[in-house]
């Protein structure tokens, strides 16, 4: 039996290269207050304008991360995906969503979907925030650090300094 949610519709982004701690805590949040999720993944036109400082997977690389991650029986048929193209996403516009789940890095990008949702005459969404999940030196789990091979994507380490 399901239990009752905080949110019907919530929405969460991201671009979840080397899906890791950090990203599965915010996306298990999405799911923990909200009926439906709409995830937005970053399209590989967007990550090119992102100027990430590292190599990202392919559109359809992450996406198919993603989709396992995804396969537990509680989040089925309980979430879409959807390519994003901005930062807002579908955020900014879709009528029926009640929640935006960021996490303290992205606070305000939420803000701002929220001033483009009250010029636009749609209701503010609540918005969501997660804390950071530190590594084991207790800096945040990123993707940038893994992709330089300092931390697993757990957030052991793999390299320590002198």
């Amino acid at each position: 039996m399901l239990m009752k949610k905080l949110f019907r519709n919530v929405a969460v982004g991201g671009t979840f290269d080397e899906l890791h701690d950090g990203h599965i805590a915010l996306l298990s949040k999405a799911f923990e207050v909200g009926e439906h999720v709409f995830i937005g993944l970053t399209s590989d036109e967007f990550v090119v304008r992102l100027c990430k400082p590292h190599k990202v997977a392919s559109f359809s690389e992450r996406l198919v991360v993603l989709n396992c991650f995804l396969e537990k029986p509680e989040f089925r048929n309980r979430f879409s995906v959807s390519s994003l193209d901005t930062s807002y996403g579908l955020a900014a516009s879709k009528v029926d969503l009640d929640a935006l789940i960021v996490s303290q890095e992205t606070v305000k990008v939420g803000k701002a979907i929220n001033k483009v949702r009250v010029e636009a005459g749609l209701p503010l969404l609540s918005v969501v925030v997660i804390d950071l999940v530190p590594a084991e030196n207790m800096k945040p789990i990123s993707t940038t650090c893994i992709r330089a091979n300092e931390m697993d994507r757990n957030g052991h380490l793999l390299k320590h300094k002198l």
